[in-house]
């Protein structure tokens, strides 16, 4: 399983997400968007949520777990290569933010608008520094959540255990947010998805750590993590941001609202722009070439 996804890994890193296929067909992540987001319109009625929402994620697992056992069922393992290497996310992760390094050298306002398309938040209204800041959170999150997590579950369960936390971890993008409408039906759903990240979000960390130049003391990436509002994310995102020597988070606008999130690495450079987007881009090749030299050690031992 492990040479599976090694070639996987190396197909994802060298075609990525050909915009001449995925325009033509939607891609796998699309179709579980379209599933989630049908049990959102179909059972999120109003009342009493959470039951509703338990019963949306046991449903949305066991539909996971079965196309996966029905995929490895097939002969060979072209099947287990090919899911693999679509649901993994490097390259595409790493065009999208190496897209706002790319955006910021032209404009303000170009860099604004793509980092919009990677980032939750709003954008109208930020620097250089906070659209530089957004697109290298979202390169440290993203690397656990699209490359780091979907690969650990694949080795631990298979193509279910990978289809499993991908339909999962996509319930909870949709659905995961405390707001008036999902707090309640999409609970279940943001709390498996804090379970099936809480490793891989680490393994992240430590791979950045390692590969960083300069690791200094993992008690501090430790303590800046928990700064973080999630229980996972801040970990990648405390990594990058010392590998990087950059202070990432602070004060951020959603829905229009301002928020005073604290800093991480608060010492760190606060004044950044596209060449920090740019080391943030080899910083994730670097870590996922140190990925890779775990999956071909796992796959010749």
């Amino acid at each position: 399983m492990s040479l599976w996804l090694l070639i996987a890994m190396a197909l994802d890193a060298v075609f990525g997400e050909p915009e001449e296929i995925w325009s033509r067909v939607p891609h796998p992540a699309v179709l579980m968007g379209r599933v989630v987001g049908w049990f959102d319109r179909s059972l999120n009625t109003g009342g009493p949520a959470r039951g509703r929402g338990v019963l949306t994620c046991a449903a949305l697992v066991f539909g996971a777990y079965s196309l996966g056992e029905a995929l490895a069922a097939l002969p060979g393992p072209f099947a287990e290569i090919l899911v693999m290497a679509i649901l993994l996310a490097q390259r595409s992760l790493v065009d999208h933010v190496r897209a706002v390094a790319t955006g910021l050298r032209q404009s303000l306002a170009e860099g604004r608008r793509t980092v919009s398309m990677i980032v939750g938040r709003d954008t109208a209204a930020m620097d250089e520094a906070a659209v530089a800041r957004a697109a290298i959170e979202s390169a440290a999150e993203n690397l656990s959540d699209g490359v780091t997590a979907p690969a650990f579950w694949f080795l631990i369960g298979g193509l279910p255990g990978l289809l499993i936390y991908k339909i999962v971890n996509t319930a909870d993008s949709m659905i995961g947010y405390r707001t008036p409408r999902h707090e309640g039906f999409g609970w279940a759903s943001a709390r498996l998805d804090d379970v099936m990240n809480w490793i891989p979000a680490r393994l992240t960390a430590l791979l950045i750590w390692l590969v960083s130049g300069r690791p200094g003391p993992w008690r501090e990436i430790s303590a800046d993590a928990r700064l973080h509002r999630s229980p996972n994310a801040g970990w990648p995102e405390a990594a990058m941001a010392r590998a990087l020597g950059v202070a990432l988070s602070g004060p951020r606008a959603y829905h229009g609202r301002m928020q005073d999130f604290p800093w991480v690495h608060p010492q760190g450079l606060r004044e950044i722009g596209a060449a920090a987007v740019e080391a943030a881009c080899a910083m994730l090749w670097k870590a996922w070439a140190a990925g890779l030299c775990v999956v071909i050690v796992l796959a010749w031992t």
